[in-house]
């Protein structure tokens, strides 16, 4: 009795654990799925490139919340003739060429250094829901909703131009200045 009593509750335990990792998992499957498609809809000077071949390289600051959801709706996409990679940094790496960088939550500190680290950059910095400070592109949960912020003056500082499409798409869009 005590036996089947344990099975029990490690099973009870095991449908608790697996139901709360499926609230998260769909989050962040739908993140992964907009940054991957934000990219054709984003231009970056050639500056931003090593070379004329060189991917978009999508970097992904510390933990990966995306469990290989991100590679998979990257690989499936193109920005123009450039593939679509994607790099892990478990910290902020100044060496590193990211067109694109996903801060999440977690170290405060080390996306606000971030985020200053490649200020006047060609990099769309992209933040996570929930941290205080905000990217070029920064999440919103509302109402159960994924859904994103633009702040469109600061890629335009940093030269990244951000198509009207997309801009049409964000719940809030912070305008460039005028010229």
């Amino acid at each position: 009795m005590k036996r089947l009593r344990l099975s029990a509750a490690v099973l009870l335990g095991l449908v608790i654990v697996t139901h709360a990792r499926a609230d998260v998992s769909p989050e962040y499957a739908e993140k992964a799925a907009y940054i991957a498609k934000f990219i054709p809809f984003i231009t970056w000077p050639e500056v931003a490139f090593a070379v004329s071949t060189a991917p978009v390289t999508i970097c992904v600051q510390g933990a990966d919340p995306f469990e290989g959801k991100l590679e998979q709706a990257a690989g499936q996409l193109k920005s123009g003739d450039r593939p679509i990679a994607v790099r892990y940094l478990p910290a902020p790496d100044p060496s590193t060429s990211c067109q694109v960088i996903f801060l999440g939550k977690g170290d405060e500190a080390a996306a606000e250094g971030t985020l200053d680290s490649v200020k006047g950059k060609p990099v769309v910095t992209v933040t996570d829901s929930g941290l205080k400070a905000h990217g070029m592109i920064s999440f919103v949960v509302a109402a159960h909703h994924v859904r994103f912020d633009i702040d469109e003056a600061a890629a335009a500082q940093d030269g990244v131009t951000i198509s009207s499409k997309l801009l049409r798409l964000a719940r809030v869009v912070k305008p460039r200045g005028p010229p």
